[in-house]
C-alpha cells in the first residue's frame, strides 16, 4: 500500500498535473504561486518570499548521547570572576542565612538590586566555588527570556539523562529535568542569571524536596511575584566604603600601579557612590591616564554641575545616580583624545542605540557607519589639518579604545555595551542628531543582512534585535521620509525563521506605525498589509487574509477611488485569497469587475489590462470552467505574445498556464510538450539559475512522474539539485526542499532504500539546520514517515508519524490542514500494520 494521496490543486498555474501526498506533504520546491501573479496582485509583497512557509525555532534540537554520565557535570556559562573581586563577606553571609533559615533551606535565593551592583559577580562566586567543591549539577542558566532557560533545562536533562527525556520535545524535557532536581540524593546548583519575566517562570522554578539542592536568582525587579513559595529575597547593595576602598587598591596593585593610590581613595570610592560599576571605569580611567586618586577626584568635581544637567535626579529611574555618568563621561573624553583621535564619542553613541545584549563586529566596516564618523569626528585643534575619511581600519581601531576604557567589549564577532552605559551615552545626545545615527545604524545592518539569512541563524537573530532594538529608541525617525527597509528585511527574516507569532505582531506594528505616520493609502502601509496577509494565506489563516485585504481595498477606494493602481492591486489580492478559501464565485465575479476597469481606463492591450485577463482566466479554471480557462488563456497569449512579445517573464508564464489548461482538459500529451517547450525557452532567455526556469523543470519532472515516466523525472530534478546546489548552495532552504522531491521521484521510481537514504539525510540536515519543530523539518519527517511505510518499516513509520501529528497538534492545531493530513497518514500506517488506533 502506497501512503500517498494526490495532491489538492490549488492555485499554482504551473502544476501541470496534480501527484503526491496530502496538503503540507511532500510539496516539490515550493514555487513562485502564479494563481496570485496570474491574478494581478501583489505576490511581490509576499512576506513569505515565492511559495515559502513559516515554521517556529523556539524549541532546539538535542542530540542524545549514549555514553554514562561522567560527574560532575556544569552546563551553561559560569562567568569568570572579574579582576579585584571582592568577596563581601557580610552580604554572602545574609545570603547563606536566607538559605539555611531554621535549618530548613528554601527553594531559591533571590539576589535583588540595581544594576551595576554586582549581583551576577556574587552569583558567579557561589558557582565557582560549588564546581570546585565537586558538586555533581551546577547549571548556569541565562534569564533574560524563559524559553532560554526553559532549553537549558531540557538540555541539562538530556545530557545527565534524566527519565523520561528524549531530545525531542523541549518542555517535556525541562519537565523531567525538574522532576529530577527534586528528588535527587545528588547534590546541585542552579542559577538564573538576570531574571526580568517572573510571570513567563511560573511552572518553571526548580526546588529540593531532598535539600541536596540550591536555586540563586540574580534579577533588578523588585516584584511580589519573585518571592513566595519559599523564595526569599536578598538585597545587594553598593560596596561597603572598606570593599569599595579594597577594591580600588586591589585593581591597581594588580596592575603594578600601585603609584596611583593615595590618601584621597576614600574620598574617591564615596564620590562614586562605592557602586561597583563606577570603580570599574574609574579604575580603568586611571590606569589608562596613569592618573593619582586626587586629580581623578578632582577631575570629578569639575564637571559635577554639568552631569548634574546632563542627568539629574529625577531622570535617574534606576537608582544608578550620577556619578556613574561621570565616571563614564570622563572615560569617554579620554578615549576622545586617543588615537584615532575624536571619534570614541560618535562611535559610542552610535553603539547605544542598538542592542545591549551584542551586535555584530561587522557593521563597524560598512559604508554607512563610516560615512557616519567621518561626518561626526570632533574637529582638528586650531591649526592641525582636519583628516580624510574614516577608513575601516580607524573604525576597528576606535572600537580597540573603548574596549580599552571599558566601555564597550568586543570579542568573537560581536561587540556589546552595558545597558547603563549605553543609556548614559544616549541621553546626551540631542534630539535633532537623532535621525542620522537611526539612519547610519539602520543602513548598516542592512548593509550586513545576508540574504537568505537562514544559514546564519544566530547572526539572523542578532540582526533582528538589533532592528526591534532601533526601532524602539529611534521611533519615528525610521519613518522619515520613508519607511526604512530594514524594518521590512527584519519581517521577511522573521518569517524565514518560522516564528509566526512573531512574525505576525511585526508586520502589524510596521501596519499600525506607518498608518499613523503616512496614512492608511501610503506605499509603506500597504506593503505592510500585504506582507501580513500573505503571512495569513501561507499559514492557513485565510479567513483574517481576507478581512485585513478587503479593508485596505476598502481604505483605497474612499482614499484614491475605485479605479486606482493600488485599490485594483488589493483587490486582484482578493481574487486569489478568495479561491483559496473556496469562495470560487466571488473570485470570478471580482476578476470579471477588475477586467472591465482595466480595459475601460487602461484599454485592451495595456499590460495590467493583460494581467487582469490572466486573473479572470485563473479564475475560470477554479471554478471548474476549464475549457472557458483554455479558450482565454490561449486567446491572451496570442495577444501578450503581439503585444510583449515572446521571451517577456508574463508571455512565457501564460505558456505554464497554457500547459496546466491542457492538463486540465485531458490534453495531457499537449501539456508536457508545452512544459518541454517552455523549459528550453526559459533557459534561453533568462537562463538555467531563474527560479522561473527552475519552476518549468520542477513542473515538467512532475508530469512525467504522472506519465509513469520515472526514470525521466528522477534526471529532471537530479539536474535540479545540482543547480539549486551550484547556485545557492547545499543548506539553502529551496535545496533541502528539491532533495525531498527528488526522493518522491526515487520512491515512484521504485527506489525506495535510495529515497529513505536521501529522506534521511534530509531530516537531519533540517534539523540541524532548521530545528526540529521548522515546518519543513516535520514536512521532511513526515515523508520519511511515508516512505518508512512504503518499505513495510512499519514499527519506525508509526513512531515518526506519531511524533509529527504531536507536533503539529502543538505548533499548528489539530484543524490546520497538514494536521489534518498527519492524522489521516497515521490512520493508514496503523490499519496497514494491522494496528487500529484509539478515536
Amino acid at each position: 500500500m502506497s501512503f500517498r494521496r494526490r495532491r489538492r490543486k490549488g492555485t499554482e498555474a504551473e502544476s501541470v498535473t496534480a501527484e503526491g501526498p496530502p496538503a503540507g506533504e511532500r510539496p516539490g520546491p515550493i514555487t513562485a504561486d502564479e494563481g496570485a501573479v496570474a491574478a494581478g496582485g501583489s505576490a511581490n509583497h509576499n512576506a513569505l518570499g515565492p511559495g515559502s512557509t513559516v515554521h517556529d525555532l523556539r524549541w532546539a534540537h538535542i542530540h542524545i548521547a549514549t555514553d554514562e554520565v561522567a560527574w560532575p557535570v556544569e552546563i551553561g556559562r559560569v562567568p569568570g570572576l572579574a579582576s579585584a573581586f571582592q568577596p563581601r563577606s557580610a552580604l554572602r553571609e545574609s545570603i547563606d542565612a536566607a538559605h539555611d533559615r531554621n535549618g530548613v533551606g528554601p527553594s531559591a535565593q533571590i539576589l535583588s538590586g540595581g544594576g551595576g551592583t554586582g549581583k551576577s559577580q556574587l552569583a558567579a562566586f557561589y558557582a565557582a566555588e560549588a564546581i570546585s567543591t565537586g558538586t555533581d549539577l551546577v547549571l548556569w542558566a541565562d534569564a533574560g527570556e524563559v524559553e532560554q532557560v526553559i532549553a537549558l533545562f531540557a538540555q541539562a536533562a538530556v545530557r545527565i539523562r534524566v527519565p523520561g527525556a528524549t531530545g525531542e520535545d523541549t518542555e517535556q524535557d525541562a519537565r523531567a529535568l525538574l522532576a529530577w532536581l527534586a528528588t535527587t540524593e545528588r547534590h546541585w546548583l542552579v542559577v538564573l542569571d538576570d531574571l526580568n519575566d517572573p510571570a513567563g517562570m511560573s511552572g518553571w522554578w526548580p526546588h529540593s524536596r531532598t535539600r541536596t539542592g540550591r536555586v540563586l536568582v540574580t534579577t533588578r525587579l523588585h516584584d511580589a511575584r519573585i518571592t513566595g513559595n519559599g523564595r526569599r529575597r536578598v538585597p545587594v547593595g553598593v560596596y561597603t566604603p572598606g570593599e569599595a576602598i579594597a577594591y580600588l587598591r586591589t585593581r591597581l596593585a594588580e596592575d603594578d600601579a600601585e603609584h596611583l593610590l593615595d590618601d584621597t581613595v576614600g574620598d574617591l570610592a564615596a564620590a562614586l557612590g562605592h557602586l561597583p560599576l563606577a570603580l570599574g571605569h574609574a579604575a580603568a580611567y586611571m590606569l589608562n591616564q596613569d592618573l593619582p586618586c586626587a586629580r581623578y577626584l578632582a577631575l570629578v568635581g569639575d564637571h559635577s554641575r554639568t552631569l548634574g544637567q546632563l542627568l539629574p535626579d529625577d531622570a535617574d529611574a534606576e537608582g544608578y545616580g550620577r556619578e556613574v555618568t561621570a565616571t563614564l563621561l570622563l572615560a569617554l573624553d579620554a578615549a576622545q583624545r586617543t588615537e584615532p583621535a575624536g571619534l570614541a564619542r560618535p562611535a559610542l553613541r552610535l553603539a547605544a542605540f542598538l542592542e545591549p545584549a551584542g551586535h555584530p563586529r561587522a557593521v563597524w566596516t560598512t559604508p554607512a557607519v563610516l560615512a557616519y564618523l567621518t561626518e561626526h569626528r570632533a574637529a582638528a585643534p586650531h591649526g592641525v589639518q582636519r583628516p580624510g575619511p574614516v577608513t575601516a581600519e580607524q573604525a576597528e581601531a576606535i572600537l580597540r579604545v573603548l574596549h580599552k576604557y571599558a566601555m564597550v567589549s568586543s570579542d568573537q564577532g560581536t561587540v556589546r555595551i552595558h545597558a547603563l552605559t549605553a543609556r548614559a551615552a544616549r541621553e546626551p545626545v540631542d534630539e535633532a542628531a537623532v535621525p542620522c545615527i537611526a539612519r547610519a545604524a539602520a543602513d548598516a545592518l542592512l548593509g550586513i543582512w545576508p540574504d537568505p539569512d537562514h544559514s546564519d541563524p544566530e547572526l539572523a537573530a542578532s540582526l533582528r534585535a538589533n532592528t526591534g532594538r532601533l526601532h524602539e529608541l529611534t521611533g519615528e525617525h525610521l519613518w522619515r521620509p520613508e519607511g526604512h527597509e530594514v524594518l521590512y528585511r527584519a519581517g521577511g527574516s522573521w518569517a524565514a525563521a518560522g516564528l509566526t507569532a512573531t512574525t505576525a505582531a511585526h508586520w502589524e506594528q510596521l501596519a499600525r506605525t506607518s498608518r499613523a505616520i503616512h496614512g492608511p493609502v501610503h506605499d509603506n502601509t500597504l506593503r505592510a498589509c500585504a506582507e501580513l496577509a500573505y503571512l495569513f494565506r501561507g499559514t492557513g489563516r485565510g479567513a483574517e487574509a481576507i478581512t485585513l485585504t478587503e479593508r485596505v481595498a476598502a481604505d483605497c477606494v474612499q482614499l484614491l477611488g475605485p479605479t486606482h493602481h493600488k485599490t485594483l492591486m488589493f483587490r486582484a489580492d482578493l481574487v486569489t485569497f478568495y479561491a483559496d478559501t473556496g469562495r470560487e464565485p466571488e473570485a470570478l465575479a471580482l476578476a470579471e469587475e477588475i477586467l472591465a476597469i482595466r480595459e475601460g481606463t487602461l484599454g485592451p492591450e495595456h499590460a495590467d489590462t493583460l494581467t487582469a485577463r490572466s486573473a479572470l482566466a485563473f479564475a475560470h479554471r477554479v471554478m471548474g470552467h476549464v475549457e472557458e480557462a483554455l479558450d482565454r488563456t490561449q486567446d491572451l497569449l496570442a495577444d501578450q505574445t503581439r503585444v510583449l512579445g515572446p521571451a517577456h517573464p508574463h508571455t512565457l508564464r501564460t505558456r505554464a498556464n497554457l500547459a496546466a489548461s491542457y492538463a486540465d482538459v485531458g490534453r495531457t500529451g499537449e501539456a508536457v510538450a508545452e512544459t518541454e517547450r517552455l523549459l528550453a525557452d526559459r533557459e534561453r532567455f533568462l537562463g538555467p539559475g531563474d527560479p522561473d526556469t527552475q519552476l518549468s523543470r520542477s513542473t515538467l519532472a512532475s508530469a512525467y512522474g504522472q506519465m509513469g515516466r520515472f526514470e525521466e523525472a528522477v534526471a529532471q530534478t537530479e539536474r535540479l539539485l545540482a543547480d539549486r546546489e551550484q547556485l545557492k548552495g547545499p543548506t539553502h532552504l529551496d535545496t533541502l526542499r528539491t532533495r525531498t522531491e527528488l526522493a518522491l521521484r526515487y520512491v515512484y521510481a521504485g527506489r525506495v532504500l535510495e529515497a529513505i537514504a536521501l529522506e534521511e539525510s534530509v531530516v537531519a540536515d533540517c534539523e540541524r539546520l532548521l530545528g526540529p519543530t521548522h515546518l519543513d523539518t516535520l514536512r521532511a519527517r513526515s515523508n520519511l514517515a511515508s516512505t518508512y511505510g512504503d518499505a513495510g518499516r512499519f514499527a519506525d513509520a508509526i513512531a515518526l508519524a506519531e511524533g509529527v501529528l504531536a507536533d503539529r497538534e502543538r505548533l499548528l492545531g489539530p484543524d490546520h490542514p497538514e494536521t489534518v493530513g498527519s492524522r489521516a497518514l497515521l490512520q493508514a500506517l496503523a490499519l496497514s500494520a494491522g494496528q487500529r488506533l484509539d478515536e
